[in-house]
C-alpha cells in the first residue's frame, strides 16, 4: 500500500484529557478519535491492529474446535431478567426501551442470549461439547470513563461459551481454551502472565484471567519467581507469617497514645515494629424482611496486622460475610466498642461482636490494639489470657513482596499487569437458571455445564501500548503492527532511481504477503522518520540517492538504537528475515 492511498492523521501533542500513554501515543498516532466520554471511532490505523488481534483470535479459536457466530448488542430484557441479572446488575447495564415500551438492554456480555441458543439447539447428548464464540460490541456505562480504550464504555471484546454434558467435560473444554488463551498471547508478542482469579460478578468456579505485564497497570499480580504459582492479589492466598503462636511474656498494659490513631503512628511513638500492631477494621451485615427492610444487623471487628491491608474478595468469601457486608456505621461503632473509630481493639467491648482474625493475627503474642478509649492503646495482649479465641480465623488479607508463597517453593513477588482476557468454569449457574438441559443417554434431561472465555480485543491495543513504547512513540510487535514494515524515500519525487528502487521493493515485499507501507507523501525525513517511530511500525527501509550510489539503503528495527547499510539487491532478503526472528 502507498501512504498517499491510504489515511494518516499525526499529532504533535496530545489532547489534554489523554492521561495514560496508551491514550496519549493513540491520538497522536491518529489510531482512534474520541466521539463522546468513554466512546471513540477507531481511525483507519488503529483498525488495521484491531483486525490482526481479530484474525489471530479467530485462528486461534477456529484451531480449538470453537464455532463462530454473531449475537446481537441489543438483547431482550426477558433473557436477563430469567437469570436475574436485569435487576442484579447496576448502573452499568444500559437498558433501554423501544417504541412498544418493551425492555431491552445493550449488551455487555452474551451468557444469557447463548445460553438461550443452546436450550433452543443443543437437545442431545449427542451434539455435546459445543463452544460457540464471537466478535462483538459491548457497552458498560461505567461511571467514569477513563484511561482512553482501556477503561472505555464501548469496546469490542471475543466471547466464547463451551457447553459439556458434565463437570469432567467442561473442565477439559476450560483446558482447551486455557491453552488456547496462551498460544493467542504468545502470538500476539506480549509479556503476560496466566493467573489464578476471582470470578467476579459473571459468578462460577474455575477462573485465571490474562494479564499483561505492565508498570501502569491497575491489578497487582501475584507471583513465586522460582515456581508456577501466580494469582491476582484479590485471591492469593496469604499464609500465617508465624507457624505457630509465641507464649506471653509481656504484661497487659494500657498505655497512653495521645493524638496518635493509626497503627503506624502508634508503632513509631512506641518505638515497636509495625508489625506487632494489630488493626481493627469493623464490618456489618443486614437481615432483611421482603420488604427489603433492615430487621437486625451483626456487627463484625475484623483483625489484620498492622503492616497488612485487608482483602475484600476474602472477606466476602467469610462464613456469615459471603451474602454481603458494610462497613459499620459510627454510630454503629460507638454502641458496640463505646468510642470513635481510632482507638479500636477487641478487649473491653460495650456489646458483642463477631470477631474474625487474620491467619497471621491468630498466631502473634504480645501485640498492641486499641483500648476501646481516646488516646490509649493496649500493649502486651495475648490470646487466651486477655481475650478469647477469635470466633473465626481466616484469609482476610492482601499478600505482600517477600510473603511465602503458598505452594511452599519460595517467596512472592509482586508486579502490575492489565487484564485482557479472562476464563471461566460457570458450571449450571447459567443454564439452570434458563432450564438450558440436553438429553442423556438414558432419555432423562441434564443441565448444561457452562464454561465463558473472555478477551477484550480492543483493550489488547492500549494493554500493547502500556508495555511497549519509548520517548518517540509506540514499538508495536510485529503480529500487532498496524504495518510490518515502512519504506521511507528521500526525494521520491525528485529521483527516478529512489522511486525504482522504493516501487520496487515494495512490490517484492507485498508479493511475498509482507504487510508494508510505501510513504510516497514527499515528507521531509525528519517529519517522516519522526511519524513512523511515533505510529510504531517495527521495520523501516530507507532509500537515498546516495545510499543507492553505493549500492546501499538502510535498514532499521523499531527498537534498534542504529540503522544498518544492507546491500539493495538484498534488502528483501534481509527484511525477510528480520520478520522472521
Amino acid at each position: 500500500m502507498k501512504a498517499s492511498q491510504f489515511f494518516i492523521s499525526t499529532l504533535k501533542e496530545a489532547p489534554a484529557d489523554a492521561e495514560v500513554m496508551s491514550h496519549k501515543l493513540m491520538m497522536r498516532a491518529g489510531m482512534i478519535k474520541r466521539l463522546g466520554a468513554g466512546i471513540y471511532n477507531y481511525m483507519p490505523m488503529g483498525l488495521r491492529v484491531i483486525r490482526k488481534v481479530e484474525a489471530i483470535i479467530r485462528e486461534e479459536m477456529n484451531r480449538a474446535g470453537a464455532v463462530e457466530l454473531l449475537m446481537p448488542v441489543v438483547q431482550p430484557a426477558e433473557l436477563w431478567q430469567e437469570t436475574g441479572r436485569f435487576d442484579k446488575m447496576g448502573p452499568e447495564l444500559m437498558r433501554v426501551k423501544d417504541r412498544h415500551d418493551r425492555n431491552f438492554i445493550i449488551q455487555p456480555t452474551s451468557e444469557e442470549v447463548v445460553t438461550d441458543i443452546a436450550r433452543q439447539e443443543l437437545r442431545s447428548y449427542k451434539q455435546l461439547p459445543k463452544n460457540f464464540y464471537h466478535i462483538q460490541t459491548k457497552f458498560r456505562d461505567e461511571r467514569r470513563p477513563r484511561f482512553g480504550i482501556m477503561r472505555g464504555r464501548e469496546f469490542t471484546m471475543k466471547d466464547a461459551y463451551s457447553f459439556d454434558r458434565d463437570a469432567a467435560g467442561a473442565a477439559k473444554s476450560y483446558d482447551v481454551m486455557f491453552a488456547a488463551y496462551k498460544r493467542i498471547f504468545d502470538r500476539f508478542g506480549l509479556q503476560y502472565r496466566a493467573v489464578a482469579a476471582d470470578t467476579g460478578a459473571i459468578g462460577g468456579d474455575l477462573s485465571h484471567e490474562f494479564q499483561v505485564i505492565a508498570e501502569t497497570g491497575e491489578d497487582a499480580i501475584v507471583y513465586c519467581p522460582t515456581s508456577d504459582f501466580a494469582a491476582n492479589i484479590e485471591l492469593a492466598e496469604a499464609v500465617a507469617l508465624t507457624p505457630t503462636r509465641g507464649a506471653a511474656a509481656q504484661v497487659l498494659t494500657k498505655t497512653p497514645t495521645p493524638g496518635k490513631s493509626t497503627c503506624a503512628d502508634v508503632a513509631q511513638l512506641l518505638g515497636l515494629p509495625l508489625a506487632q500492631t494489630v488493626k481493627s477494621l469493623v464490618l456489618a451485615t443486614d437481615e432483611l424482611n421482603e420488604a427489603g427492610d433492615i430487621v437486625k444487623s451483626t456487627v463484625w471487628l475484623l483483625l489484620v496486622r498492622g503492616d497488612h491491608d485487608m482483602n475484600e474478595v476474602k472477606v466476602g468469601k467469610v462464613e456469615g460475610l459471603k451474602g454481603g457486608f458494610r462497613f459499620a456505621t459510627v454510630s454503629e461503632i460507638e454502641d458496640h466498642f463505646g468510642c470513635k473509630p481510632g482507638y479500636l481493639g477487641p478487649i473491653g467491648l460495650k456489646k458483642p461482636v463477631k470477631l474474625v482474625a487474620d491467619r497471621t493475627v491468630a498466631n502473634m503474642a504480645d501485640f498492641v490494639c486499641g483500648a476501646n478509649e481516646p488516646d490509649f492503646h493496649l500493649t502486651g495482649v495475648n490470646w487466651g489470657r486477655d481475650l478469647p479465641e477469635p470466633d473465626l480465623v481466616a484469609d482476610i488479607r492482601n499478600v505482600v513482596a517477600g510473603d511465602p508463597s503458598p505452594d511452599g517453593q519460595g517467596v512472592l513477588a509482586i508486579q502490575r499487569g492489565i487484564e485482557v482476557g479472562h476464563v471461566f468454569f460457570l458450571g449450571t449457574k447459567y443454564s439452570k437458571a434458563m432450564n438450558a438441559t440436553y438429553l442423556d443417554e438414558t432419555g432423562k434431561p441434564q443441565f448444561m455445564e457452562m464454561g465463558c472465555y473472555g478477551i477484550g480485543v480492543t483493550r489488547i491495543l492500549g494493554a500493547a501500548i502500556e508495555q511497549n513504547h519509548d520517548a518517540r512513540g509506540i514499538v508495536w510487535p510485529d503480529a500487532l503492527a498496524p504495518f510490518s514494515v515502512v519504506i521511507c524515500p528521500i526525494g521520491m519525487d525528485r529521483s527516478p532511481v529512489v522511486q525504482q528502487a522504493a516501487g520496487a521493493l515494495h512490490d517484492e515485499l507485498l508479493a511475498a504477503g509482507i504487510d508494508v507501507l510505501l510513504d510516497d507523501r514527499g515528507e521531509r525525513p525528519g517529519a517522516m522518520f519522526a511519524d513512523w517511530e511515533l505510529i510504531g511500525v517495527p521495520h523501516r527501509v530507507v532509500i537515498s540517492d546516495r545510499g543507492l550510489k553505493d549500492g546501499k539503503v538502510e535498514y532499521q528495527g523499531r527498537r534498534d538504537a542504529a540503522a544498518t547499510a544492507v546491500a539493495a539487491a538484498e534488502v528483501a532478503a534481509y527484511v525477510k528475515g528480520r520478520l522472521a526472528v
